[in-house]
Order: C-alpha cells, then sequence, then structure tokens
C-alpha cells in the first residue's frame, strides 16, 4: 500500500494494490468517481457528463473546471484552439456571465 495521496476531481486518492481509492471512503475510483459530485463544488455532473459548475458552454467541445486545481483546467473550443490553466479558467467565466 501506498502512502503517497495524490487528487482526483478534488478529492484525495491513494493507490492500494492495483487501484486507486478515495481517501474518505476507500472506494474504488474507477468504480465510483461517476456518482460523486465534485470534491471542489460539490456539483454533481449535468446529464449530458459536464461539470456541474460550468454547464454546457457556447462554443465549446470539452471542457474542464480543473476541480480546484486550476493547472489542470482546460477548455477545447469549436475553433479548434484549446485553452489550459488560468487561460482556460478565465474564458470559462467569461461564456458564463
Amino acid at each position: 500500500m501506498s502512502n503517497k495521496i495524490s487528487k482526483f476531481r478534488g478529492y484525495d486518492i491513494k493507490k492500494v494494490g492495483n487501484e486507486f481509492v478515495f481517501c474518505d471512503t476507500g472506494e474504488p475510483t474507477i468504480e465510483t468517481w461517476q456518482n460523486r459530485p465534485c470534491g471542489h463544488c460539490k456539483k454533481h455532473n449535468t446529464p449530458e457528463g459536464h461539470d456541474g459548475c460550468l454547464g454546457t458552454l457556447p462554443f465549446v467541445i470539452n471542457a474542464c473546471c480543473g476541480h480546484g486545481n486550476y493547472k489542470e483546467a482546460y477548455l477545447q473550443l469549436e475553433n479548434k484552439k484549446i485553452l489550459r490553466g488560468f487561460e482556460a479558467v478565465e474564458k470559462m467565466i467569461s461564456l458564463i456571465s
């Protein structure tokens, strides 16, 4: 068992044997992550599968809010441009507003 803690969708996780588990419940991430809200904003994904805090953004193909880690945020626009990190977050905010 590893003691190294990582993050996944705003939650602490660790590797136990050959799988990652949530530290708070011990449940395998692979089996349960879709049933959990974001560990940062506490919102569930939309029915379409979008991050709950973002919803469906105009002109966006794919997006991730970063779940509390802005370095992991990204935004793929219809024009094929990809934004990452803080630049992506700024654009998300402008599209939500």
